[in-house]
């Protein structure tokens, strides 16, 4: 007795075949020959459209947290300059503050901090010896780099301005929203 197979016939162009019911089928390359079509100039303009308005979403926050990335980066180094300070005066300073150079010289702190400039903002450290000493940072490019400037002594207390120019010991502590009277 013959058995039966579920065998479809195909006419054989070569590219084409049905194998037994369960097998997997060959299906024909896509190629502009045999007919096969590519995107359409609308489904383009949609996808293009669609990835401008993505952008200009996505940029403004990206630029915004950038900004926001300086700003805490630019404090963390104020710190690290106070401590390195208080460091170097209570150690190999004899009570007295040291400029950058010679902070970096001692290895309180990198070279890229000690430059000067550091992650879109400017720092700038005056030692006035034993009476004390004042680091000042403020964005190279306010709005863009940095939006506040930020000041620190030998106190500890950092104190900032809200459109980037150098604040001084009378303004307003970092945390607090009005300047002390």
């Amino acid at each position: 007795m013959l058995q039966r197979t579920n065998v479809h016939p195909v006419p054989d162009d070569g590219d084409r075949y049905r194998k037994e019911s369960g097998s997997s089928v060959s299906m024909p390359s896509h190629s502009p020959q045999n007919g096969a079509a590519g995107f359409s100039l609308i489904e383009l303009m949609i996808v293009v459209a669609v990835i401008g308005i993505i952008s200009i979403l996505a940029v403004p926050n990206f630029m915004r947290s950038r900004l926001f990335a300086n700003e805490t980066s630019a404090i963390a180094s104020l710190r690290v300059i106070v401590t390195s300070q208080i460091t170097y005066a209570s150690t190999t300073g004899n009570g007295s503050f040291a400029s950058t150079d010679k902070l970096v010289e001692e290895g309180l702190i990198d070279a890229a901090l000690g430059s000067g400039a550091k992650d879109g903002y400017n720092l700038t450290v005056t030692a006035d010896g034993s009476s004390g000493f004042t680091v000042i940072g403020v964005p190279i490019t306010v709005g863009t780099t940095g939006e506040r400037g930020f000041f620190a002594d030998q106190t500890g207390v950092i104190r900032y301005s809200e459109d980037g120019s150098a604040p001084t010991a009378a303004s307003p502590a970092l945390g607090t929203t009005t300047a002390p009277e």
